[in-house]
């Protein structure tokens, strides 16, 4: 039974991922299947559709949070979902040619219960499929005649750029001593905010919105987005791997400066202390290394911290959906949606 939480009008909230994956999923493959064989084979053994032999399989293909929210704020002004198609299917690529590359970049060997692309294929043939997926973003886009194609290309560029941009300072952050909380805050923004706010501008932009619509709905999705990035962290650290998909720890074997960690070692307590000398081994955590240093993260305030800002986020989220308007039925369904992604046990 959906909680309180994830119900959404007369949908909850997993019943709208799944309708969004079933309403983009057959546009999605038909992008990907005009790919190369060799980048098609990659494509569609991280998507799910195939095993590494190219047998057909029905492997998790993801929550689809991103097509979701384009598609809900095309309806959210007024406009169809299927008009937004286009829209979430190049959202759906442009996400995928993130997590290709990262687990590349984090050397990850598990997402979605099984073997990562790079650790099947190689990792030449990961980082090139993710490209091909990239590139193929933007031609949907293009492809789509609509009115607003030309702008949301441009919206699209801006947003992998910001991704890009914080996904190097992600990387930079594990070489770096000491982290400050706004850079850290920066660096989310980019990494998450950015695709999730052009998700629902683009969504908002094809469904026929205004300016002030588009900007609101963006505002929101970007809100959303650090939400959604600070409850991914805090799973990154306690998630249960039967639900992440990912090793337990995994984010603290890299030692990586998520938001609930620089807020630890911003406390300047004993524990936060702690935590930084494990942080300055400058090499991947390991033995009982990962377990202690997620004990730290809570006790120097990290956990309690963390909770709290998603809390506030997801507040100033739904602030932003009322500014744009919306009818009562996109409205509940984008704050369930909302809901259900920045939960904390998933």
């Amino acid at each position: 039974m959906a909680t309180t939480e994830e119900m959404t009008g007369g949908r909850s909230a997993r019943e709208v991922l799944a309708d969004a994956r079933g309403a983009v999923d057959p546009a999605l493959r038909a992008a990907v299947d005009t790919l190369p064989e060799s980048s098609r084979r990659i494509a569609a053994y991280h998507f799910g559709w195939r095993d590494e032999h190219g047998a057909p399989a029905r492997a998790d293909a993801g929550k689809a949070i991103r097509p979701a929210l384009a598609l809900l704020a095309a309806e959210a002004v007024g406009g169809t979902a299927e008009r937004a198609v286009p829209a979430a299917v190049a959202v759906e690529l442009v996400h995928n040619f993130s997590l290709l590359h990262d687990d590349v970049m984090d050397g990850d060997t598990t997402r979605r219960h099984r073997p990562t692309a790079w650790s099947v294929f190689g990792v030449g043939g990961a980082i090139l499929v993710g490209d091909a997926l990239l590139a193929l973003a933007f031609d949907v886009v293009a492809a789509s005649g609509h009115p607003a194609a030309h702008d949301g290309a441009r919206r699209l560029s801006e947003a992998v750029q910001r991704l890009v941009d914080g996904q190097s300072a992600d990387i930079a952050f594990e070489d770096r001593a000491e982290v400050g909380m706004a850079e850290c805050r920066r660096m989310a923004e980019a990494k998450t905010g950015a695709l999730l706010g052009c998700a629902c501008a683009l969504g908002a932009s094809f469904g026929g919105g205004d300016a002030a619509q588009v900007a609101h709905l963006r505002a929101f999705g970007e809100r959303l987005g650090l939400a959604f990035q600070i409850a991914d962290d805090l799973l990154g650290i306690w998630g249960d791997p039967a639900a992440t998909g990912k090793p337990v720890h995994s984010d603290l074997r890299n030692r990586k400066k998520s938001l609930p960690v620089a807020a630890a070692l911003a406390a300047g307590t004993p524990p936060a202390r702690e935590l930084a000398e494990l942080y300055r081994s400058g090499t991947e955590l390991t033995g009982g290394e990962p377990a202690r240093a997620a004990e730290l993260v809570e006790l120097a305030g990290g956990r309690a911290w963390a909770e709290t800002q998603a809390d506030l986020l997801l507040a100033d989220a739904l602030a932003e959906l009322r500014a744009a308007g919306p009818p009562p039925g996109p409205e509940a369904e984008l704050g369930g949606l909302a809901r259900l992604a920045t939960r904390r046990d998933h």
